[in-house]
C-alpha cells in the first residue's frame, strides 16, 4: 500500500480508537473549534473522505457532488448544514460504525491507485497521493479539537510529517491568500519528530528559522493552536509573520485562533 494512504489509515484508526466508546451526550459536545460537535466534525470528515473517494474511482459522480455542496451555500445556511443535511443527521454510534467502515475501504483504493494519477478537487487538481495525504491533514487537524475536548494529551506518530511537508509546501500560499508576497527566504526548519528524530529542511539559516517539536509546528499551520501557546522558537521577521497567519488548508483566508482559545480541556 502506499506509504501515505497507510498513514492516513493509521490516523484514522487512532481516531476511532479515541472516539469509539463516546455516549450519544458525549458525541453531543462542543469543542473548541467554532463550536462544532464531535458529531459534526465526523460527519465533516467522513462527507470529505467520501467525495476524495469519489474524486478517485467515480469522477461524474464527485463533479455533482461538488456542485450541490457549493449550491447550499446560501444566506442564513453553512456547509456544516450542508454535510448533517447529505448525511441525514447521522451521529453517535452509527456515524462511527459508517465512517469506520468507510475509511477502512477507501485507504486500500488510494494505497493500490498509481500516486501521480490527477484526481479533481474543489481547487486545481493533485495527484492521488497529494490527494489522500491531504486527507490525512484534514482528519490529523480536526480530530484535535476531539483530543483537546476529551482532555487527551494525543501521542503522535511520526506520520505527521505528511503534515510538516503540507505546512512547508503552502508557505507561499499562507502569504498569496491574504494578499501579500511571500518573503525570501523561506525559514529553515528544525524540528522534533515524536520519535526524537531531527527533522531539516532548508538551508540552515540563523536569521531566518523555527525549531521545535514537530507536532507544534503542525498545530500552528493547520490552526489547531496560536503560536503563543507553543514552545516553538520562532526567529526572523519571515518566520515570525508566517507563523503569525499560517494556513496549510485551501479556501478563503482565516484568522489564527486568539491565543488561549485552542488548548486542551483542563480536568474538573
Amino acid at each position: 500500500m502506499m506509504q501515505q494512504a497507510q498513514d492516513f489509515l493509521t490516523e484514522s484508526e487512532d481516531i476511532y480508537n479515541l472516539v469509539s466508546d463516546l455516549s450519544e451526550e458525549q458525541m453531543e459536545a462542543e469543542t473548541g473549534f467554532k463550536s462544532w460537535t464531535i458529531n459534526a466534525i465526523l460527519r465533516h470528515l467522513h462527507l470529505w473522505n467520501m467525495a476524495a473517494y469519489w474524486s478517485l474511482t467515480e469522477p461524474e459522480k464527485f463533479h455533482a457532488f461538488m456542485k450541490e455542496a457549493m449550491g447550499s451555500m446560501k444566506p442564513g445556511s453553512s456547509m456544516r448544514h450542508f454535510e448533517k443535511d447529505y448525511l441525514d443527521g447521522l451521529e453517535g454510534q452509527e456515524l462511527l460504525k459508517t465512517w469506520r467502515d468507510f475509511f477502512r475501504n477507501m485507504a486500500p483504493e488510494f494505497g493500490a491507485a498509481d500516486p501521480s494519477a490527477r484526481v479533481e478537487w474543489a481547487g486545481p487538481s493533485m495527484s492521488v497521493r497529494s490527494s489522500i495525504t491531504a486527507r490525512l491533514m484534514e482528519n490529523w487537524s480536526h480530530a484535535q479539537a476531539i483530543y483537546d475536548a476529551l482532555g487527551e494529551v494525543r501521542q503522535n506518530k511520526d506520520h505527521i510529517r505528511n503534515v510538516v511537508m503540507i505546512g512547508l509546501n503552502t508557505y507561499g500560499w499562507t502569504f498569496k491568500v491574504n494578499g501579500e508576497e511571500a518573503p525570501q527566504p523561506v525559514p529553515y526548519l528544525r524540528l522534533t519528530a515524536p520519535s526524537g528524530e531531527i527533522w531539516e529542511y532548508g538551508d540552515p539559516n540563523e536569521e531566518e528559522k523555527i525549531e521545535g517539536p514537530a507536532e507544534e509546528f503542525c498545530q500552528v499551520v493547520t490552526q489547531c493552536r496560536n503560536i503563543a501557546d507553543t514552545d516553538l522558537d520562532v526567529t526572523g521577521p519571515n518566520a515570525t509573520k508566517w507563523m503569525s497567519i499560517a494556513q496549510c488548508f485551501a479556501g478563503p483566508p482565516e484568522t489564527p485562533p486568539a491565543p488561549g482559545t485552542r488548548s486542551i480541556a483542563k480536568a474538573a
